[in-house]
């Protein structure tokens, strides 16, 4: 809950993108959103089209979606938008449902290969160093 005497502008704005069932497997998901916590969201969206992992891709999507609902927060309450100020706050990976198949094997056996999916979370604010400015800094 925001105090009373702290305006709409200098509260920080949040704006969060989740993409759920996602069919990459969770921790090969986390070593991608490992590199973008904490960057600024226009350099976390360059690192994530030139990194090699294939779960680059939908990361970058759902970091993309949350600049731009942030965008769309900021036209909405009248603010001025920069997309330089956003960094990354949060960005995790949850489990999803996994889908159970399976393979036929020697002898007649079976067995089971699980299909993992993600649910992967993006979160991105104004700067830390632009709430400081406003406020006055802190020692």
């Amino acid at each position: 809950m925001a105090t009373p005497n702290v305006t709409q502008e200098e509260q920080a704005m949040e704006a969060r993108a989740v993409a759920r069932h996602v069919r990459v497997t969770p921790m090969k998901a986390r070593r991608v959103v490992d590199l973008i916590r904490g960057k600024q969201a226009v350099e976390a969206v360059t690192a994530l089209q030139f990194a090699p992992q294939a779960a680059s891709d939908p990361v970058r999507k759902v970091l993309q979606s949350a600049i731009a609902n942030a965008r769309f927060l900021a036209d909405q309450n009248a603010t001025p938008f920069n997309e330089r100020d956003l960094v990354v706050a949060e960005a995790y990976v949850d489990e999803g449902p996994t889908m159970k198949r399976f393979r036929p094997r020697a002898q007649g056996r079976a067995s089971r290969i699980n299909k993992r999916t993600s649910h992967i979370t993006v979160v991105v604010q104004n700067s830390p160093k632009q709430a400081e400015k406003k406020n006055g800094g802190t020692r």
